[in-house]
């Protein structure tokens, strides 16, 4: 396990290492030195199938090695043992987390260990969707339906927090317990079923969440939630390992100041998602980038 305590230790002897080595070189060197900022190798956490996430990290790795910094990006299949290692420190940031609802078990959980640097995204939220040619307006209509879904909602991941928040609140809030089957899968196999259900023009509900391109990529629209069961619309937030901002100042100031809006944050997932997709997040970021160039001097407040 990675320990922030020994994190700092090992970065300090490093350092004292380095000044000395800059010293025994001359001037020049040492100036070149102390203009790469702070440095060090900062891991970010991710649910890649949750692509704020994916799309958040990519962004930041390039922001972060633009500074000086070496950046890991480390995938992790579901959010509980995301917060984990970033509690425990064997991750530093979860770029895109949802700390007031959707992962408000995971806060209250390792909230001691936690550092949150702030929030970048406003009015994130839960949702069930179906197509729109569905006669349903609301979660509420989908009792006694349930021959007309096969008694299915498609869901995603087990781990998740929407998951979570379907099985112990929206199905048990709404008398959906004994009709339906939560279909926890992933939301890879969540969009491939979404996808062959509307190109056919059949019924399917599935559990969604904005922002996400899928809800302009796909016909859907989302059902309205009377009873609160889903939660109340959220932050997305940069979460770090607890003493962060001590051993990376710098970096944790470019968090801070951090923040996208809607049409911001559209372009860069589509980008990153749709119009380059895997493997090539960092051309999608480049061409971002070049998209938004006043971006990088936003950060420095």
């Amino acid at each position: 396990m990675r320990k922030t305590t020994l994190r700092r230790v090992g970065l300090a002897a490093a350092l004292l290492a380095m000044g000395g080595t800059a010293a025994a070189c001359g001037s020049d060197e040492g100036e070149t030195q102390a203009s790469g900022g702070e440095g060090g190798t900062i891991t970010l956490g991710i649910i890649p199938s949750w692509t704020d996430g994916l799309s958040m990290a990519h962004l930041w790795q390039n922001v972060l090695e633009s500074e000086g910094y070496e950046v890991e990006i480390k995938e992790i299949a579901d959010a509980a043992p995301l917060y984990t290692g970033v509690a425990e420190g064997d991750i530093d940031v979860y770029p895109s987390a949802w700390p007031e609802v959707t992962h408000a078990s995971y806060m209250e959980k390792y909230g001691d260990d936690l550092e949150d640097l702030g929030a970048w995204y406003e009015g994130a939220k839960l949702t069930f969707a179906v197509p729109e040619y569905s006669d349903l307006e609301s979660i509420a209509d989908l009792e006694g339906r349930a021959d007309d879904y096969d008694g299915k909602i498609i869901g995603i991941e087990p781990g998740a927090g929407l998951t979570e928040a379907t099985k112990n609140s929206v199905m048990p809030t709404y008398g959906l317990v004994e009709d339906y089957t939560l279909v926890e899968s992933s939301t890879t196999a969540m969009l491939a079923e979404l996808k062959k259900a509307t190109e056919s023009e059949e019924d399917i509900v599935v559990t969604l969440w904005r922002p996400f391109w899928a809800n302009s990529e796909f016909p859907v629209k989302d059902l309205e939630d009377p009873e609160g069961a889903l939660g109340d619309a959220e932050t997305l937030n940069a979460i770090a390992t607890d003493g962060f901002s001590e051993e990376f100042p710098e970096a944790a100031e470019l968090f801070t100041n951090f923040t996208l809006d809607d049409e911001q944050y559209g372009s860069l997932e589509n980008l990153v998602v749709n119009e380059y997709g895997q493997g090539k997040e960092g051309e999608a970021v480049e061409a971002w980038l070049q998209e938004n160039p006043d971006f990088v001097d936003s950060l420095q407040g």
